[in-house]
């Protein structure tokens, strides 16, 4: 079943995103001892991979569906991802964005075409304005990780991996909200050789580690990390699969996040968010495991406030 939705996903999106590139760094490989790939989602539409899932979302819903428009609750790259999303495929998005989301933030998702509608910064209170709006509009919820079509849509990351580096042993993706590394894994799964994904997750939030430890989602005791797309929590229809097809988590600190960073923007010469370098922090935390493997990082995501950089 889902490896003939990956497959389906994979053919519908094609025309409403980039195909992105893989690199490589021979400096970094001699840092990770190890054959390093490098999936480039900051060159992704919006600057992320989350227009996958939110293309696809879009595009399984129904005519009536798609006339009433879409809505979702987030402050970060899925309001902007849904939002260009939408507009590709002509329909309305509305956004449900908290009082406090930066002002960057805001101006893309209008730039991207998506309708604000601001809230107090608690879950409860996006979910009762995003319940509002899908009352008075006629709106589909989309949830930005916790919904299996977009699971489904961020999985393709994986398979463009591995159609172009069929050898590898080893992805790594980093763990917010659980949608990419869920994706992922259904991806080395089914298409993958005997290939394992592993996550990549901040001590700061470390609610996935420690999830896959006690069997059942447990939350975040604290969030106090520089990687802000990493702060949400599993939910029930990605922690199953993380549970069943992931290998594990290792967690970083956040210093092993500043220098993964410093590593691909100063190496690499591109731009990767604190976000999307936990995977490769995650990959030098434990190199002596991984040592002569060919290993993927999924790099997740580009969109950087430069006046916040960590170093």
């Amino acid at each position: 079943m889902w490896k003939r939705d990956l497959q389906e996903c994979n053919q519908r999106i094609a025309p409403f995103i980039h195909k992105t590139p893989v690199l490589t760094s021979r400096l970094i490989n001699q840092v990770a001892g190890a054959e390093v790939y490098f999936k480039c989602e900051n060159f992704q539409r919006m600057g992320a991979y989350k227009i996958r899932g939110a293309t696809f979302a879009i595009l399984r819903l129904s005519d009536k569906q798609r006339a009433g428009g879409v809505v979702t609750h987030s402050s970060g790259n899925f309001a902007q991802a849904l939002s260009l999303a939408a507009r590709s495929l002509g329909i309305n998005a509305y956004i449900v964005m908290p009082e406090t989301a930066p002002k960057v933030k805001k101006d893309a998702v209008l730039q991207y075409g998506g309708k604000i509608t601001e809230c107090e910064p608690t879950l409860s209170a996006r979910n009762a304005m995003a319940q509002k709006i899908q009352r008075d509009k006629g709106a589909t919820f989309i949830h930005p990780s916790n919904d299996m079509d977009v699971i489904i849509g961020q999985g393709t990351v994986g398979m463009e991996l591995l159609k172009e580096q069929p050898g590898l042993q080893h992805i790594f993706s980093p763990v917010g909200g659980g949608g990419l590394i869920a994706g992922t894994a259904l991806a080395a799964h089914y298409f993958g050789k005997n290939c394992r994904v592993i996550g990549g997750e901040p001590y700061e939030a470390d609610d996935a580690f420690r999830s896959l430890q006690s069997g059942k989602i447990e939350g975040n005791e604290t969030t106090n990390t520089i990687a802000d797309g990493l702060k949400t929590v599993l939910g029930d229809k990605n922690f199953p699969i993380i549970r069943e097809y992931a290998d594990r988590i290792i967690r970083v600190t956040e210093a092993d996040i500043v220098q993964a960073m410093r590593l691909i923007w100063e190496r690499m010469k591109i731009i990767a968010e604190p976000s999307a370098a936990v995977a490769l922090a995650a990959a030098l935390r434990e190199k002596e495991t991984f040592a002569g493997k060919k290993i993927g990082i999924i790099i997740s995501g580009g969109n950087v406030d430069l006046s916040q950089l960590p170093f």
